[in-house]
């Protein structure tokens, strides 16, 4: 209404203003946003910040103005509504209602409290802590954690990235953005809601065992995602990633010139995971030599209260100097004749020149200020108090052992049944348990099916009269088992089993009668159709329980723990999600209790951890399948055996739950030939594949390197773990990259690769195409651009981009024929390629 504001020219509508508009925050009433959304979209607004309350929030009259307003929002991307807005310190941008500016600094802060947000805005003022981002996320209507977190991903000035969060949003986006950025900077996360109700009990056991805030805590574990406890520790552990390598291990070393501060910083550090480090013989001699005789002769490594700052740089040199030390805390407590300033200096010099972590805990106040303020400038996190520190280094071992599981190389295990046999039989069981409206699989369905995935099942069969019940028992001999068939089970207190040994056919029928009987007295039970028989196994080994169950936030969530009758009361069990490799489902099993029983008694743990994964490849391929545990599996020395199954089915009516993660794209998986007629499988990369990939770069010439990757790299540089990791590691969301591989008298190796990695921000993706120079000429990267083009149109690309050196000419000639068109760039040396697949 006015032609200036302030001194600043106003415009009646964002169609008046002259120019390009980079950024709308819109601060006006809920009801009006819609239109203004609208407006700001056809002006060509790329992004807008919507401050204004008055959403979901306020109930349906909110949800249905929030459906329109990004219903109107075109192209353009939404931050908000109901949010205290975006801060761009390094830009001078503060697009908020806040009172003050942050800082510029390198964390990126995200918040779903607006109040919390101004909160830390004080805090961060005084602390001196600065901010490379400063976001307030409110409702998330549109953009989400994944969104931001791929942005500050990108982001030079972001080091770490520490998030409040009250929601998960897009559960799957989030977890896919934090993978990919959590290995290069550290997500530090303060989740609200652990005494949230935990998930329905269900059918099966494993519905009783998983809470919301547990699978939480499995989500973020399988990302690498850092979760702390409170706001200080969240800042904490952004300093102390930013500034500090990553530990390789949990052995803290603790360098004290006072006994109290390094018992209480002992119990922290034990408490939180992580382990007073053992100092060598080699240690302890040197520490007897420089110390007084006095010392602790042990860790914490007590240098007495009249410890100078040679003392100190000393002792702590020879404690991140040991092998069996993985970092160190150094702690100062100011007495007559302790030098603050010159300790932390010498401390400084110290650390520089190791590459373990090293904290430091300078306790007091004025005393102490200008030994933090060195410290801190030398790189070395500083805390008030010992027992704070303690828990930092905890915390940061166990991110490094979160990435660590991430990437860590998994074995390839035995092969199951043909997949589309497998899937055929399986179907065929599921349609007939829906044609009948069952919910339920029967206890022998449930073990067909388990099966079919390669998992050892004990022998069962369906007695339907006691003449039946005779002759199965029979055939199997010795001790058998009768149980109520599963499918007509309506209420526990039928589902009993009965042991007995085979004495006859007397007790076979008196056991079966039994049953019938109990059967009959359970109200609404429908027709009662039988019993399932099965030898009884000698319970000389261990039981265990496989499930899973839908989470209403991540979906189908996988449970490896003890099992058996008190399954529910031990409740000692580690959640994780669909699908597993090897080394998943090791660091899965090793949350538990039982896990430290069953090597002393020769349980093939490798071979469990397999069998882990085929179970994990049943739950993320049967989407049918709502609920399911295998309970108990028997466990000894000489195998596994699933004694009892349940399966649950979703209503038809009910969409199947999507995925955390998306497991292998399986539909992706070709048989070809090869121009020799020799056979050869165009596939996905599997984490698997590192070992070939490793055989695969040992083939290629300086020339194959030079045009693929524009310069020259060392072997050693590209077969690192550190590098092919990101390689063979693909989030399929994200990256797909395609191998050639064929078995060649029994030895398999990778011919060539090519690969799709999308772009953030755009439905784009990267395309990029290497051959095994023996095999240069045999059509291979032409097949392999065709099959990429197919994926793109597949995964719904908008468009494949690539950049290619005007000198390779096979690879120019590859790209006309499927159709790219070629833009050469005489500034750069090469020639960009793009096609619409």
């Amino acid at each position: 209404k006015r032609a200036q504001v302030l001194g600043i020219p106003a415009h009646p509508s964002i169609a008046a203003v002259p120019g390009v508009v980079d950024l709308a925050v819109i601060a006006t009433p809920a009801i009006t946003v819609p239109v203004i959304v609208a407006e700001c979209a056809a002006a060509g607004v790329r992004g807008a910040v919507i401050i204004s309350a008055g959403f979901k929030e306020c109930g349906s009259a909110g949800v249905a103005l929030e459906r329109e307003t990004l219903q109107r929002r075109g192209a353009m991307r939404i931050i908000g509504p109901n949010c205290l807005g975006v801060m761009l310190p390094h830009a001078n941008l503060n697009a908020t209602f806040a009172a003050s500016m942050a800082r510029p600094g390198s964390v990126g802060f995200l918040s779903q409290s607006g109040a919390l947000c101004t909160a830390i805005l004080d805090w961060s003022l005084r602390e001196n802590v600065g901010f490379s981002a400063f976001v307030s996320v409110g409702a998330m209507a549109d953009v989400s954690w994944g969104d931001l977190i791929d942005h500050l991903g990108d982001d030079p000035h972001t080091h770490s990235i520490v998030i409040y969060m009250e929601s998960i949003g897009d559960a799957r986006s989030f977890l896919s953005a934090a993978r990919e950025v959590a290995l290069t900077k550290p997500v530090i996360v303060l989740k609200v809601g652990r005494t949230a109700a935990a998930a329905r009990a269900a059918a099966s056991h494993t519905g009783s065992l998983t809470g919301s805030d547990d699978v939480l805590d499995a989500a973020f574990r399988r990302v690498g995602v850092l979760r702390v406890d409170t706001i200080a520790e969240l800042f904490d552990m952004a300093e102390v990633l930013a500034k500090q390598p990553r530990p390789s291990g949990p052995r803290l070393a603790i360098v004290t010139n006072a006994g109290g501060p390094g018992a209480l910083a002992t119990d922290m550090l034990v408490n939180s995971g992580g382990a007073l480090a053992t100092l060598s013989a080699e240690s302890l001699g040197a520490l007897d030599r420089l110390l007084p005789a006095h010392w602790s002769h042990q860790n914490p490594i007590d240098i007495l209260g009249d410890a100078d700052p040679e003392r100190y740089a000393e002792a702590s040199r020879i404690a991140l100097s040991d092998a069996n030390t993985d970092g160190a805390l150094v702690i100062l407590t100011p007495q007559a004749m302790t030098d603050a300033t010159a300790t932390a200096e010498n401390l400084v010099a110290v650390a520089k020149s190791g590459t373990k972590p090293v904290l430091a805990s300078w306790m007091g106040a004025a005393n102490v200020r200008a030994g933090d303020e060195i410290l801190n400038r030398g790189g070395i996190p500083t805390f008030s108090y010992p027992d704070r520190a303690a828990r930092a280094f905890a915390a940061m071992w166990r991110y490094s052992d979160h990435l660590r599981s991430i990437y860590e190389t998994p074995s390839l295990g035995p092969e199951t049944e043909e997949h589309a046999v497998r899937e055929s039989y399986i179907a065929r069981i599921l349609q007939e348990a829906r044609e009948h409206s069952r919910t339920l699989l029967t206890e022998t369905e449930s073990k067909e099916i388990l099966a079919a995935y390669g998992i050892p099942v004990v022998e069962t069969h369906v007695a339907r009269t006691d003449g039946d019940a005779v002759r199965i028992a029979r055939k199997l001999g010795g001790s058998v088992v009768l149980k109520l068939l599963s499918e007509v089970v309506t209420h526990k207190a039928a589902a009993g089993g009965v042991k007995l040994h085979l004495r006859g056919a007397t007790a076979v029928r008196r056991a079966f009668r039994e049953i019938a009987a109990a059967y009959a007295r359970v109200p609404g039970g429908g027709d009662f159709c039988g019993v399932t028989v099965q030898p009884m196994i000698e319970r000389s080994g261990f039981e265990l329980i496989f499930g899973s169950s839908i989470d209403p936030q991540f979906g189908p969530v996988l449970l490896f723990g003890a099992g058996g009758s008190l399954v529910e009361v031990f409740r000692d069990r580690a959640l994780g999600f669909p699908p597993l490799n090897a080394t998943l489902a090791r660091r899965m099993m090793e949350q538990t209790r039982i896990f430290q029983a069953l090597a002393p008694k020769g349980i093939d743990l490798d071979a469990l951890a397999h069998l882990l994964v085929r179970f994990s490849q049943l739950v993320a391929g049967q989407r049918w399948i709502a609920e399911c545990d295998i309970n108990p599996l028997h466990v000894s020395a000489e195998g596994f055996l699933a004694l009892d199954a349940r399966f649950v089915l979703r209503l038809a009516t009910d969409p199947a739950p999507p995925l955390a993660i998306r497991p292998y794209p399986a539909q992706y998986v070709t048989p070809i030939k090869l121009r020799d007629g020799s056979p050869a499988t165009l596939r996905p990369i599997r984490p698997e594949d590192e070992p070939l990939m490793v055989a695969f770069h040992r083939t290629l010439s300086e020339r194959s390197i030079h045009l693929r990757f524009f310069s020259q790299a060392g072997l050693d540089e590209r077969i690192s773990h550190e590098r092919l990791r990101r390689s063979c590691f693909n989030d399929y969301d994200r990256e797909i990259a395609l191998v050639v591989e064929r078995s060649h008298r029994g030895v398999h190796e990778i011919l060539g690769i090519g690969r799709l990695s999308k772009m953030h921000g755009v439905n784009e993706a990267e395309f990029s195409v290497l051959i095994a120079d023996p095999w240069h000429g045999h059509g291979l990267g032409t097949r392999l651009a065709e099959e990429l083009l197919r994926v793109g149109r597949a995964e719904g690309l908008a468009r494949i981009r690539g950049r290619v050196l005007a000198e390779n000419s096979v690879m120019l000639r590859i790209c006309r024929e499927a159709g790219f068109t070629l833009h050469p760039d005489s500034a750069a040396g090469d020639i960009a390629v793009e096609v619409v697949p």
